[in-house]
């Protein structure tokens, strides 16, 4: 099933414009999409560390959360922290709260709270995943 963007929700658009309160116009962005490799992870110490509610840049994650952990070669293609992320075949959006290991490439890791079950019957799927990018981080302006 297709990503489409039919109907954005209002707090998206004022995330995305949060950081832009003093410019006279908002940035201009783009959506990026990316096919990636999704798995599910739980805040259970077996799964993570002694500390499996907070994530890598200090969020405390909740049970009721819709949050994903990134590969790091994901961050440079603009999935940082608190990126907005459409995921193929989930309703809503989730945002980028976590970092996973550097030896994970192209993937996602989708926060299930403290359901096992739910992580497990999920398993490890391909997904396309669409977020924002900043317009002049795809296409650079360059200078005469």
């Amino acid at each position: 099933m297709p990503i489409t963007m039919k109907r954005i929700p209002t707090f998206l658009f004022l995330l995305l414009g949060a950081s832009c309160a003093r410019q006279e116009t908002p940035p201009e962005y783009n959506w990026q999409t990316l096919e990636v490799k999704a798995s599910a992870y739980n805040s259970v110490e077996w799964q993570t560390d002694e500390d499996g509610d907070i994530a890598a840049w200090g969020d405390t994650l909740k049970p009721t959360m819709r949050a994903i952990a990134v590969s790091r070669d994901l961050l440079r293609k603009g999935l940082d922290h608190n990126t907005p992320v459409f995921i193929e075949g989930l309703d809503g959006v989730f945002l980028v709260k976590d970092k996973m290991h550097h030896r994970w490439r192209n993937k996602i890791d989708i926060y299930m709270g403290k359901d096992i079950k739910r992580a497990r019957k999920w398993g490890v799927q391909k997904v396309k995943i669409s977020y924002p990018v900043k317009a002049d981080t795809l296409n650079p302006k360059t200078t005469g």
